[in-house]
């Protein structure tokens, strides 16, 4: 199966897995505010009886009704039927609204009895709950009787509970008219309490005395309501699948669409690289692929033209390597192949000095073989270091030692600064390889008369050496160069004087394979410093004399 059809396919089952999922989800999520609108309406209808209730609670009479009814259905947006238990109406939203009355919904209407459920103390004996209930009654005669007359009057007026449960009445202003009630003196209390007295035998005695309560007031109290909330034929909230399905639908076609798109996004640059890559392995190094944007096949197709680049530049080293090789040989070989021609013809006499110039000839091509040999083992990981802890400040005075003759005689003063000695881990013939190489070119570029100074930098982690002269210095445009292979700062410079062109392209190499680093910097006219940094080894830093 193809990529782009592997790719359509995934995104497909994704598209079909993230629609269902959303579809679920949409489903559930309907389903709970469905149930939330189901809760708040029944919360509604609780807060319409409740306030219906408390209003004949505290009124004694339904009489002002008509406001709190239109109140109630414009805060709930109901249609709310207020009628008595008989069926006698007292208020109707649409007719307080001024629109005709539309039919009332069929549900079964709500009951509220506005009367009040009595409360007796815990562990009341029967019989002094007998009195309390006949002197409750009583007071709520009384009650009733003054919040209908208050209410009447116009009023304002408010209820709360005593601790039987009969409301107690307070009003801003008591109309001459509305005596305030004293239900202690209500000449029916004995026949109140006469007729409460059945109760006490009953088993379910808080019941039976509620009920004589309700008969007792039921002539003053005002009616039970029944009340009707809605309109017939109302529709329920429902949850309507179809839009929630041409959703779904529209979503698994938008991403089936975009994999399209992006398979074709993705496959272009791809074939693309294959093609290249295709030409890369053919030879025909130059091919490159278009770059456009910053996403990750922009990216990609970066890394491969940058890919493409190293293998041209590689390859191109390979040819330049050949290329300096050949000509470092060519003209050695060429005098040793004329020598002995000459001296097999006998054109020339095999004098000592002949020989000895022939012998050096021959030592100088054994050096390039040597360097290559060891910048090949060195680049391919392959140099083998024997290491130990090794003294930085003996090192530059062994190669001070060392080099000495070859300064004396060219009349260069070569010093050593290293204060106290510093330790690293590392082959010692290695390092002194490098600090060899890098003196040799030092005294080589100093005029006679000048300093070679052999510096120990000793500031801690990394341990520092520099190799400082004085000569003429190189030029800012030659320094990127110094560590390629077979370059010379000076061209015109012989390899009796100049070197093979290989000892800074090994010395980096071996630097780097001690987790190193060799920089220069240059001054025409001024000089050039070497600096070599290497890791110091475990409490080797310099701390003082071991």
């Amino acid at each position: 199966m193809s990529f782009r059809l592997r790719v359509l396919a995934l995104l497909m089952l994704v598209a079909m897995a993230a629609t269902a999922a959303t579809a679920w989800l949409t489903l559930r999520q309907a389903n709970r505010q469905v149930q939330e609108t189901v809760t708040a309406g029944r919360q509604e209808v609780s807060r319409i009886t409740g306030e219906l209730r408390a209003y004949g609670f505290a009124h004694g009479t339904w009489d002002g009704l008509s406001s709190t009814v239109a109140e109630l259905a414009k805060n709930t947006g109901q249609r709310v039927r207020v009628a008595t238990d008989s069926d006698v109406l007292l208020a109707d939203s649409d007719a307080l609204a001024g629109r005709d009355p539309r039919a009332p919904s069929s549900q079964p209407p709500v009951l509220v009895d506005p009367r009040p459920v009595l409360r007796f103390p815990a562990g009341q004996v029967p019989r002094l709950s007998l009195k309390q209930a006949a002197l409750a009654i009583a007071d709520y005669r009384a009650a009733v009787t003054y919040a209908a007359c208050l209410t009447r009057a116009g009023a304002e007026l408010t209820a709360r509970p005593d601790v039987r449960g009969v409301p107690r009445i307070s009003t801003d202003r008591r109309p001459t008219r509305c005596e305030e009630p004293d239900g202690a003196v209500d000449p029916r209390i004995q026949q109140d309490l006469d007729a409460l007295r059945v109760c006490e035998s009953e088993p379910r005695f808080t019941t039976c005395v509620q009920q004589v309560f309700n008969e007792r007031v039921g002539s003053i109290a005002p009616a039970r309501l029944s009340i009707r909330l809605g309109v017939r034929d109302e529709s329920p909230p429902t949850l309507a699948a179809a839009p929630t399905v041409a959703v779904a639908v529209g979503v698994a076609l938008g991403v089936v669409l975009g994999a399209l798109l992006l398979s074709r996004a993705v496959l272009r640059p791809v074939r693309a690289m294959t093609h290249a890559a295709k030409g890369l392995g053919e030879g025909d190094l130059g091919r490159r692929v278009p770059v456009s944007g910053r996403d990750e096949i922009a990216q990609l197709g970066g890394a491969f033209n940058r890919m493409a680049d190293s293998i041209q530049a590689g390859e191109e080293r390979q040819r330049r390597l050949t290329s300096d090789i050949a000509h470092e040989l060519r003209t050695p070989l060429a005098n040793l192949r004329g020598y002995l021609e000459a001296l097999r013809d006998g054109v020339v006499e095999p004098t000592p000095d002949l020989l000895a110039s022939l012998h050096d000839e021959a030592l100088l091509q054994q050096r390039i073989v040597d360097d290559l040999q060891d910048l090949a083992m060195a680049e391919a990981g392959a140099l083998t270091y024997h290491r130990c802890e090794v003294d930085l400040r003996e090192l530059l005075e062994t190669s001070r030692r060392v080099h000495r003759t070859q300064a004396e005689a060219a009349g260069i003063a070569l010093e050593v600064e290293a204060p106290r000695p510093v330790y690293v881990t590392a082959d010692p013939d290695r390092l002194r390889q490098v600090v060899g190489n890098l003196v040799r070119n030092a005294l080589r570029a100093t005029a006679p008369g000048g300093t070679v100074t052999l510096a120990l930098i000793p500031n801690g982690e990394p341990a520092v050496v520099e190799v400082r002269d004085t000569g003429k210095g190189i030029p800012a445009k030659d320094l990127p160069h110094l560590f390629d292979r077979f370059w010379r700062a000076d061209a015109s410079r012989g390899r009796a004087t100049g070197g093979s062109g290989l000892g800074l392209s090994i010395a980096r190499q071996i630097v780097t394979d001690h987790r190193g680093t060799i920089d220069v910097r240059s001054s025409v006219g001024a000089g050039t410093t070497f600096t070599v940094a290497l890791p110091t080894a475990p409490g080797g830093g310099a701390s003082g004399e071991r």
